[in-house]
Formats: C-alpha cells, sequence, structure tokens
C-alpha cells in the first residue's frame, strides 16, 4: 500500500494531473480531518467550454476586459485542488495537503468551513447540465485515489454544502452513476 500512496501522491500533488499552481490557498488549520470530497461545477464564460479561463481565474491572471460577464467576478481570488476539463484532462491547483478557497461560507456534517477539510473538485461544466462520461472517468479514478492519502468518508456537491446560495453541480450530475463505478456506501453521499 505504502507503494500504491507514493506512486499516486508528491506532498499532496496527485501524479496523473497537470500541476499549475494558484497562489490562492492557506494552510489548513492543525486539528483538520481530511474527510470530504466537494464537487463544483464552473465554466468561464458560463456556459462556454473548452478554453483556458478557469485555468486563468484559479492562477489570478485572467483577463477582467475579455468578456462582459468578467467584470461580475473581476478582483476575485479563488481555487480549487482539482479541475476536469470536458474530455477528461485533469489540472491540479493547490496541493491537497493545503486548504483551496473552493467552498465558500459552508457547512456539511456539522461542521462550518468546509475549506479547511475538504478536497474541492470543479467539473467543466453549467450547474444543471449533463456531464461528460470522460468526466466521469476521470473522476472516478480521482476519487478512488484520494482515500489512500486521506480519509474520505463523504462526497457532496457544493449544493450540499452551500444551500440556498449555490446549485452546483447540480440535477444534471448523476450522483448514481459515479457511486456505482466506485462501489462505495450509501453514507458515503448526499
Amino acid at each position: 500500500m505504502a507503494e500504491n500512496k507514493a506512486a499516486l501522491w508528491n506532498d499532496g500533488w496527485y501524479r496523473f494531473a497537470h500541476r499549475l499552481p494558484s497562489p490562492n490557498f492557506g494552510a489548513r488549520p492543525d486539528a483538520a480531518v481530511v474527510d470530504l470530497i466537494v464537487i463544483h461545477s464552473i465554466s468561464l464564460p458560463p456556459g462556454q467550454f473548452g478554453g483556458d479561463e478557469v485555468l486563468a481565474l484559479f492562477t489570478n491572471t485572467l483577463d477582467w476586459e475579455a468578456h462582459p460577464y468578467f467584470q461580475t467576478i473581476r478582483g476575485m481570488e479563488v481555487s480549487s485542488h482539482f479541475y476536469i476539463r470536458r474530455n477528461g484532462d485533469l489540472w491540479q491547483f493547490v496541493s491537497c495537503d493545503d486548504r483551496a478557497w473552493h467552498a465558500g461560507k459552508s457547512c456539511y456534517r456539522g461542521r462550518e468551513n468546509c475549506n479547511d477539510d475538504s478536497i474541492g473538485v470543479e467539473l467543466e461544466g453549467l450547474e444543471g447540465q449533463s456531464f461528460e462520461p470522460a468526466q466521469y472517468e476521470t473522476l472516478t479514478h480521482l476519487c478512488a485515489a484520494v482515500p489512500l492519502r486521506y480519509d474520505i468518508r463523504h462526497v457532496a456537491g457544493h449544493e450540499h454544502i452551500a444551500p440556498g446560495r449555490k446549485f452546483d453541480p447540480g440535477p444534471g450530475f448523476d450522483w448514481a452513476h459515479l457511486q456505482q463505478s466506485l462501489g462505495w456506501a450509501d453514507r458515503y453521499f448526499p
């Protein structure tokens, strides 16, 4: 098992992800137990896929003048640990040992501030719409690898940790498919 961990993870960086470090992260609290994977959806501008705008947003290099929508998020400093494109390509911005800025005001399993003890995964997509088979395949491999390093007990959507404030990944996300692909018990899922 130790060989598998060493082969897949290096200081919280996943071997099979393209590495693009974000400045938007911080240390986890000393008592944090990383036991939650949070699934999000994002596209920039909303509903447009395939560009590098999400990569730029998470690395503070987005051209705020490139699209009128960007003015509504101007100056935002956010990140996620991972981002899965429509074709299944996997990017990592923050070591999973560190705290990414993906959840915002949140509460799940009786704990506030889910950024403190979760791993954020963004899927290129729009809340309420469907996601691609390649994304589910990459997400399944990633979710299966994360417990080799972290004591994962829960998988939830942004909509579950910030109800009423966030709605992603939304009804187009196939939770049953992810659960079946992972073979994990009901207790892991919302």
